[in-house]
């Protein structure tokens, strides 16, 4: 008696998976190049808007000391104080962009030179009429807006993988004597706002009973003077680590290829 075996086919799926796999890899490929794209292209413009308004804040600058000369310096905050405290407010959204990852700058660099400016600009600067008349607030204003008109310049060429090797050495180079400088600036400003502030008491409070406690906010400034210089230190060790990162030899080979 023959035993007959019944062979049979059995359907192989790995074929299936395969081309399931690759489906899905290259939709979340997809998906991904999708996601940067949109991001890259939403940090373009936020430079941009950026670069816009500093760009025309420095230009409205030259152009009043050329057609009015030393006058123009005395009322600097009343021509462009206001595109100036907008640029410093959207500035904000950088703390954002680093917390949520779209941008790979350190954090606490970059929190510590927003909230200088933040602080001198809207509670120093605007809160006291005097001080705004004062040249430092032109000089101040210029110093921030070198910086940023080259800083936004720098990444939004960046964006779109463009790099000039004179444009990047620039980036990385004028904001080691400037920062200092704005750095003095900004503790020059609140010195001068000192008398204002204990004459006008704005932003003292004293606690009612039984509260014994009170805040002169005259010390608060001068506090802060220890931290601003504190924090300058920090930031230009920062900016001496950047500068040789992007124009280490390797580096500066490669954004040329």
């Amino acid at each position: 008696m023959k035993t007959h075996f019944d062979i049979r086919a059995v359907p192989s799926h790995s074929g299936e998976h395969h081309q399931m796999r690759q489906l899905y890899c290259s939709q979340h490929w997809g998906w991904d190049q999708f996601s940067s794209f949109t991001m890259n292209t939403y940090l373009f413009v936020y430079d941009l808007m950026q670069f816009c308004g500093h760009s025309w804040i420095f230009t409205n600058m030259i152009i009043r000391f050329m057609t009015f000369g030393k006058d123009s310096l005395a009322d600097t905050f009343y021509s462009i104080g206001l595109v100036m405290r907008l640029c410093q407010l959207l500035s904000i959204l950088e703390i954002l962009h680093i917390l949520t990852g779209i941008d790979k700058s350190r954090l606490f660099p970059r929190f510590l030179q927003i909230t200088e400016r933040i602080i001198v600009l809207f509670v120093v600067i605007n809160s006291q009429e005097e001080v705004q008349g004062k040249y430092i607030v032109c000089v101040l204003f210029f110093l921030w807006n070198i910086l940023d008109v080259v800083r936004y310049t720098y990444d939004m060429l960046a964006r779109m993988g463009i790099y000039y090797l004179p444009l990047t050495w620039l980036n990385f180079s004028l904001c080691i004597p400037l920062y200092p400088l704005s750095v003095l600036a900004k503790a020059f400003a609140i010195c001068v706002s000192l008398p204002y502030f204990e004459s006008f008491g704005t932003y003292s409070i004293k606690l009612p009973f039984p509260f014994t406690f009170s805040i002169y906010f005259p010390y608060v400034l001068k506090m802060y003077l220890l931290v601003l210089f504190v924090g300058m230190c920090f930031i230009i060790q920062n900016l001496f680590s950047e500068r040789k990162v992007h124009l280490g030899t390797g580096n500066i080979k490669k954004k040329r290829n």
